[in-house]
């Protein structure tokens, strides 16, 4: 069976990784689109070749990512973990891509191994490795800071930006803002790339390791090509929903605050995945930022129920996917035999 389930991973993880372009190049480039500073098909063909880039060079800190972050049993229990994990990331993030919820797919998957670690150690299994650190370092502590960063940093810059600009023309300073929404939007769309691309790599050498294909020193190529090829594709692809709820349901930004939530955005994306090796939710970095950039103004554009509503659903996502992995793993149980 581990030929198999090998297989099954890696069409799930191709199909985890379009989805996770698909929905995240809404985010990526939903302000620059909305402030009209860039045209949407001129934003994804931005964001694409970005987040290829950012995919193709994340590839030397997938290794790292893959021995920091789980570990799994050798052969099919280890595969049908992740079959399990993987399918209630992709479920989950299909549901909330519905209903126009931006939300983390990297929280999806930790929570998914959770669930499938879970129903592993109830059926006399192994069950998942250092599943308890990640939850710590890749779900609750990013849920509860990063966001919490996030728009704090972006509210506050605000004020230096808007005093600098107090006496030039309201047009002028629109004009200027929206040039530089392009470099922000790329920005934004290559720290996309190095965070996700690295956990999705990581993802796959995990299964490499769990098939006994491999002993996770280095990742093939035909790994990085194929994460980043498929982030890609999702990103041409472009689920524009999302993009509604953050450029015109969430709030209101005009091209300043647009391009300081971006830019910060961006900056705590690099930071994460080079200077401290953190994976950061670009979906919850950049939710948070154009939130936080979107209420400094001197009046109410905030739609207060559709934020609560979000925050609630980014709460219950790794909850969620814990479920539905532990009754997915369990209905698995007979391909690991």
């Amino acid at each position: 069976m581990t030929p198999f389930l090998f297989g099954v991973v890696v069409v799930l993880t191709a199909t985890f990784a379009f989805l996770n372009g698909f929905r995240d190049v809404s985010v990526a480039v939903a302000v620059a689109a909305r402030t009209r500073a860039l045209t949407p098909s001129v934003a994804v063909l931005l964001a694409a070749f970005f987040n290829l880039l950012g995919a193709l060079l994340s590839a030397s800190l997938a290794v790292a990512a893959s021995q920091a972050w789980i570990s799994l049993p050798r052969g099919p229990e280890g595969l049908g973990i992740l079959v399990a994990s993987l399918g209630s990331a992709v479920v989950w993030g299909i549901i909330l891509w519905r209903r126009g919820i931006p939300a983390s797919s990297t929280h999806a998957l930790v929570g998914g191994f959770a669930g499938a670690g879970i129903a592993s150690l109830i059926l006399g299994g192994q069950g998942v490795g250092g599943v308890d650190h990640s939850l710590l370092v890749q779900v609750i502590l990013p849920l509860l800071l990063s966001p919490v960063v996030a728009y704090a940093g972006a509210f506050l810059l605000v004020y230096p930006f808007t005093w600098a600009a107090r006496h030039t023309q309201p047009s002028v300073v629109n004009q200027r803002f929206r040039r530089s929404q392009a470099i922000a939007a790329g920005s934004v769309a290559f720290g996309h790339g190095l965070q996700d691309g690295q956990r999705i790599s990581a993802v796959l050498l995990l299964a490499l390791i769990a098939a006994g294909y491999s002993d996770g020193g280095t990742i093939p190529l035909w790994i990085v090509l194929l994460t980043a090829i498929m982030i890609t594709i999702g990103t041409l692809f472009g689920g524009w929903r999302i993009s509604q709820t953050v450029g015109h349901r969430m709030t209101r930004v005009d091209p300043l605050r647009g391009s300081v939530a971006q830019i910060y955005s961006a900056l705590m994306l690099f930071v994460g995945a080079i200077g401290l090796q953190w994976p950061l939710s670009s979906t919850h970095t950049v939710t948070a930022a154009v939130l936080g950039a979107g209420s400094n103004q001197s009046f109410a554009v905030t739609n207060r129920r559709l934020v609560i509503r979000i925050l609630g659903l980014w709460l219950l996502t790794p909850i969620a996917t814990a479920a539905l992995a532990f009754i997915l793993a369990l209905a698995a149980t007979p391909l690991e035999i």
